[in-house]
């Protein structure tokens, strides 16, 4: 079922909770990633992967929602090789980002800790963070 309108509006209805509570920007390049991979590769996961995929290039997981990054690429080693890499995913989080810009959101997160932790501790707990707060939201039906 299409994401987007044909008048090009998304039906945030039918995106993911932490895309429903996430920007229209956000919104919109999940569903029309959505809508066209879904075209190519049928209903199912990989078209999800790749709307995500693109959602990683320009977004970022903080909470339960998603900001847009101060630059644009690849949020991950998952996300710079592609299917099939073999490589771990961060769930979201900018594995790429400066150690400092993770420290700001695991700031914004409270995460526990996080003056004394490494880049990818710090990776590892915003992620942590973020499924939490996901999962919150879900519950909370917002």
């Amino acid at each position: 079922m299409p994401k987007v309108t044909k008048s090009g509006k998304v039906k945030t209805d039918d995106l993911p909770s932490t895309l429903q509570r996430s920007d229209k920007k956000a919104q919109e390049t999940f569903a029309k990633t959505l809508d066209s991979a879904e075209e190519q590769y049928g209903d199912g996961e990989r078209a999800h992967r790749t709307a995500y995929s693109a959602l990683k290039h320009t977004h970022e997981k903080v909470g339960d929602h998603w900001e847009q990054k101060d630059h644009k690429g690849p949020s991950d080693d998952q996300a710079k090789g592609g299917r099939g890499s073999g490589k771990p995913t961060a769930g979201g989080v900018d594995a790429n980002a400066s150690k400092e810009h993770l420290y700001d959101v695991a700031k914004k997160l409270d995460v526990p800790g996080r003056s004394t932790m490494n880049k990818q501790e710090l990776v590892d707990a915003i992620q942590k963070a973020n499924d939490r707060e996901s999962r919150k939201g879900r519950e909370s039906g917002s």
